[in-house]
C-alpha cells in the first residue's frame, strides 16, 4: 500500500572520506542541491556511506518509493553495480562527477581535458621536466585527471620519469609526503601539476619548507579552485569547476525524472575554467 505524502523526498548519496565535514567537494555539491531543492519544495536526505563496503550505500529502505522519490549519487568510486540496482529496483536516480558511456544519468565536467589543458599549458610555457601528485584513483576524477597529465606529455613527445608521477588521494598528509619525494629529487622538476588545491598548496607549503622558490623555481598548477587558495601568499593557478552548479542541476535533474518529464538518458558535460594567477612562471 503506497503511502501518502506531502513532499517528494530525495536522497543524496556521498561516500565518506577523511576530513568530509571541510571538504570542498562535497561542501559544493550540498549547497547546490539544497538550492536546487529549495524552489521545488522537496525535502532532503544526506546518506554518507562507507567509502569501503558498498554493500551498506543502499538500504531496502533507500529503495523504497514509498518514501524515497530519487537518488542523487555525489560520486560512485566506480562501482557501476550500484547505480545498476537502483536501475533495477526502477527507482530514479543520477550520478555526479563521472562520465558514464553506457545508458546511465550523469553530470559532470571533463577532468580529463581540462588536466589536459593544464599540463598543456605548461609544456608550451617552456616544461618539460612536468611532476604530478595524482589524487584518489578508486575515484573517476582521480583517474581521468592522471589520464589527461599523460596524453599531454605523450602528445608533445615527453615521457615522465617513473618518479615524477607520485599520489596524494585528494588529501593533506598524502601529498606532503608525495611533495617531499618529489621536491628532494637530484634531477627536480620545473613544474608540478596537483591534482587538487588541496594538495597543491601542501605541495607550496613543502616547497617554501625547502627553500624552493614559487614560481620562480617551481611551477605549480593545482585544480577545484578552492576558496583555500584566498589564504595562500602565492595565488594558485587551476581551474574552476561548477560544483554547486553540478549539484543544483542534479537535483532539477532527478526530480524531472521522478516526474517522468526528462528526455533519457540525461547525459551533461559543465564547462571549467582555467584560471591562470601566480604560481606558474614561462622557462
Amino acid at each position: 500500500m503506497a503511502i501518502k505524502r506531502k513532499k517528494q523526498t530525495f536522497v543524496v548519496v556521498i561516500p565518506n572520506f577523511e576530513d568530509i565535514f571541510h571538504s570542498f567537494y562535497a561542501c559544493e555539491i550540498i549547497k547546490g542541491v539544497s538550492l536546487g531543492a529549495s524552489p521545488l519544495k522537496v525535502d532532503l536526505l544526506i546518506h554518507i556511506t562507507d567509502r569501503f563496503n558498498h554493500r551498506e550505500w543502499l538500504d531496502s529502505f533507500l529503495l523504497d518509493k514509498n518514501y524515497i522519490d530519487g537518488i542523487l549519487f555525489a560520486d560512485i568510486d566506480q562501482d557501476i553495480n550500484v547505480v545498476k540496482k537502483v536501475i533495477d529496483r526502477g527507482m530514479p536516480y543520477l550520478v555526479l562527477n563521472n562520465v558514464l558511456n553506457n545508458a546511465m544519468n550523469y553530470i559532470a565536467v571533463d577532468n580529463r581535458k581540462a588536466a589536459f589543458d593544464l599540463v598543456e599549458y605548461l609544456i608550451k610555457h617552456g616544461h618539460t621536466k612536468i611532476a604530478t601528485i595524482a589524487g584518489d584513483l578508486t575515484t573517476q576524477s582521480g583517474q581521468m585527471r592522471l589520464e589527461g597529465y599523460y596524453e599531454a606529455l605523450a602528445k608533445h613527445g615527453i615521457r615522465p620519469a617513473k618518479n615524477y608521477v607520485t599520489r596524494g588521494d585528494f588529501l593533506r598528509t598524502p601529498a606532503r609526503i608525495a611533495a617531499k619525494k618529489i621536491l628532494n629529487l637530484k634531477d627536480r622538476p620545473t613544474a608540478i601539476f596537483a591534482a587538487s588545491d588541496v594538495m597543491a598548496l601542501e605541495l607550496m607549503d613543502i616547497a617554501k619548507e625547502l627553500n624552493i622558490s614559487v614560481p620562480s623555481q617551481l611551477s605549480v598548477i593545482g585544480f577545484d579552485d578552492n576558496p583555500l587558495n584566498r589564504t595562500s601568499s602565492i595565488k594558485l593557478t587551476t581551474v574552476y569547476q561548477p560544483l554547486v552548479e553540478m549539484g543544483r542541476s542534479g537535483l532539477e535533474h532527478l526530480y524531472q525524472i521522478s516526474k517522468g518529464k526528462a528526455q533519457l538518458p540525461v547525459k551533461i558535460l559543465l564547462p571549467t575554467k582555467f584560471v591562470v594567477r601566480e604560481s606558474t612562471q614561462v622557462l
